[in-house]
């Protein structure tokens, strides 16, 4: 019988310049799929390239992981922009990304909205649609990775997109479920064992299970892990050998 398959992404690719920003090397040994910045809320064109290029040699698929510029806040902070505006920005780092990837040979499959701009886009429908327009007008066959249960996941789909639904391994849940604003007590897991068993109990319910312990049913095809926490490669390694425990195999979800 042929083992059940389950995607693991990271957001990386966040080094600018002289400042670095998580330890991709490392992740991209653990992780299936990597999220990489494209210079508004994190990242330059060199990060970009060696990021690219030390997932080809791993065989990690790479999409573009557009944010709100936003260097000073991280992309945390959410800006204003009309439906337009965000069109066109995820569009240029869209572009960017493709680029890039292309350039060292190993072409983006995939968008994923970072930070405030993600979250956005998974309760506000206008921001949501803008960014599938964005997608769908650059490259139709590029794959949405589209929170769980989000407005971007519904959008998406009605738009013929291909969607890819995540849940984090990192992030608390509110009973509305949307993530918890990083803000408030619990809303981000540094525990490693916590963040496995948590995701091996969501795989297996078929549900995000929130602070409460509600559980809120949802197609599952990939988990997030942050790259910029401190705990991030253990979490990611502990998330994978719990998830290969349960007879998962870890692989992209282009294959």
């Amino acid at each position: 019988m042929t083992a059940p398959r389950i995607d693991i992404n990271c957001d990386m690719g966040e080094s600018f310049g002289a400042w670095d920003k998580g330890d991709d090397a490392e992740m991209l040994k653990i992780v299936s799929s990597a999220n990489v910045a494209c210079g508004f809320h994190a990242g330059d064109p060199d990060t970009m390239a060696k990021t690219f290029v030390l997932a080809r040699d791993r065989n990690v698929a790479v999409g573009a992981h557009p944010g709100f510029a936003d260097l000073m806040g991280f992309g945390r902070r959410r800006i204003p922009y009309s439906a337009t505006e965000i069109e066109r920005l995820v569009a240029y780092q869209i572009g960017a990304a493709q680029a890039m990837a292309q350039y060292v040979g190993h072409p983006i499959t995939h968008v994923k909205a970072h930070g405030a701009l993600g979250n956005l886009a998974q309760e506000d429908k206008e921001v949501a649609r803008a960014v599938c327009n964005a997608i769908k007008a650059v490259d139709p066959a590029l794959i949405c990775l589209a929170i769980a249960l989000g407005e971007q996941h519904q959008i998406a789909t009605e738009m013929g997109l291909t969607v890819v639904s995540e849940i984090f391994a990192d992030r608390a849940y509110g009973d509305d479920g949307l993530l918890v604003p990083r803000s408030l007590q619990g809303a981000v897991i540094h525990d490693p064992e916590e963040a496995a068993l948590r995701v091996g109990e969501m795989v297996r319910e078929g549900a995000i299970i929130t602070l409460s312990g509600k559980r809120i049913p949802t197609a599952i095809d990939s988990i997030c892990v942050h790259g910029d926490t401190a705990e991030a490669v253990p979490i990611a390694a502990t998330v994978r050998a719990g998830l290969e425990k349960q007879g998962y195999a870890i692989a992209n979800f282009i294959h």
